[in-house]
């Protein structure tokens, strides 16, 4: 075959194709996905609290249980505890003065006076798997599905050649866009939430998610820490409900008339 009859028999295809779909139409489809988690066990939930640290801008404790609380009550079957946030990293460091309490993996001298990083946080691991306190705690609320864990919330910088786009218009007046590379000093947030899922009725773990998530802003932006939290929150809280409750992702498909 000679390569103009090549060309002519791609073209004919192509034109096939393109005549085929003028015949079709997308039809709109729900997939549903199941929760990690069985949750038809369980009748309530109870957000307890979380151990936080970084930046004092937020109390990423209060933030985290209000936000959750929040998420669940419109998107989950199970129904959402009201009780009041348990303070954990205050519990402990007040068990620890009072010369007892704490689990006995915790040694009270290594707890941090202020949660920094998360070096920081690995000494309140031992807690979460603490069964017969969070069992304690299950008894209160009548056996829920427990939700904690902890969220370390911290300021971050970054330094280095960014690319951007630069229009640019010439003697003609025709608009063209050129990229650009510029050195820029860059400032954010950095999210690290570890979510801790409980069965409260026998105080044992279920199933521990970790997350991280970060944001820069270009110098010039001054944005809030909370609200920073709350943007990079948005990110993690589709998979936290996909843990706890089914969840449908839509979607098209092509069919032929």
């Amino acid at each position: 075959m000679t390569a103009r009859a090549a060309v002519l028999l791609a073209s004919l295809v192509a034109a096939a194709a393109l005549a085929a779909c003028s015949n079709t139409i997308e039809i709109g489809i729900e997939t549903p996905i199941q929760p990690k988690i069985d949750t038809s066990s369980f009748e309530r939930v109870l957000v307890a609290g979380f151990v936080s640290g970084g930046s004092d801008d937020v109390d990423g404790n209060l933030e985290t249980v209000r936000l959750l609380r929040s998420q669940l009550r419109t998107k989950s079957n199970l129904k959402v505890v009201e009780a009041d946030v348990i303070l954990l990293a205050d519990m402990l460091a007040g068990q620890a003065r009072a010369g007892g309490g704490a689990p006995p993996t915790i040694d009270p001298k290594m707890l941090p006076r202020q949660v920094k990083d998360e070096k920081d946080l690995e000494v309140y691991d031992p807690l979460f798997t603490n069964a017969a306190y969070w069992k304690k705690i299950g008894e209160q609320f009548q056996g829920p599905l427990i939700v904690t864990g902890s969220v370390l919330f911290t300021a971050t910088a970054s330094s280095g050649f960014v690319q951007k786009d630069r229009e640019v218009i010439d003697q003609y007046g025709r608009r063209t866009v050129e990229p650009q590379r510029t050195y820029m000093e860059r400032k954010g947030f950095v999210l690290r939430p570890k979510l801790v899922f409980i069965d409260g009725r026998t105080g044992a773990v279920i199933d521990t998610e970790v997350f991280r998530e970060a944001v820069l802003y270009n110098q010039g932006q001054d944005v809030p820490a909370l609200s920073s939290y709350f943007e990079l929150m948005d990110r993690v809280i589709p998979a936290f409900l996909g843990t706890l409750a089914s969840q449908k992702i839509r979607g098209t498909r092509t069919l032929l008339k």
